[in-house]
């Protein structure tokens, strides 16, 4: 029996929506390329990666949590994220244990000195982020901020926490 479709799968047939979804995907494509070079320059300065700033993120905002778990944050391979997260712990910046719940799974903590580091890049990030909206008035920048959350929540909802590999398999 075929699968029905939900109506989101539903191709829509709006030619001014398809205008506006194409415009929007160049600005984000655009947006996204030109954060992760500045990312990567930014960020690399510190001593660490730009995927390494963001598992410091993720572990921060949980407090701790398993690699499993920061590999489907990040979007990535187990192996990756365990890669990154070695360098992290080498560096002094996070440091592992055994679940406690769980012997199998490592849980993963950051130290003060990675809290101290994730600090700076954030600061100075905001500082480089202010900036760039500076000539924006508030209503708009907030109004921008407010829809791009929601972009991102959407996309969470839709495509779900877990990426797909490149062959297609989960």
């Amino acid at each position: 029996m075929p699968s029905k479709r939900k109506k989101s799968d539903v191709p829509v047939r709006d030619a001014e929506l398809d205008m506006d979804a194409r415009d929007l995907y160049r600005a984000v494509s655009e947006l996204v390329r030109i954060y992760q070079f500045r990312d990567r320059k930014s960020i690399c300065y510190y001593d660490i990666s730009v995927t390494q700033c963001y598992a410091l993120s993720a572990i921060i905002a949980n407090e701790s949590m398993t690699l499993n778990r920061l590999a489907a944050v990040l979007y990535l391979d187990k192996s990756t994220a365990s890669r990154s997260v070695e360098t992290l712990v080498r560096k002094g910046y996070a440091r592992r244990s055994t679940d406690p719940t769980d012997a199998r799974a490592l849980n993963l903590e950051v130290t003060k000195k990675g809290r101290d580091l994730h600090s700076k890049i954030i600061e100075d990030l905001i500082e480089e982020m202010k900036k760039l909206v500076a000539d924006y008035d508030p209503g708009t920048r907030q109004a921008t901020t407010r829809l791009i959350a929601r972009l991102a929540n959407a996309a969470t909802a839709r495509f779900g926490q877990k990426g797909e590999k490149c062959t297609g398999e989960v």
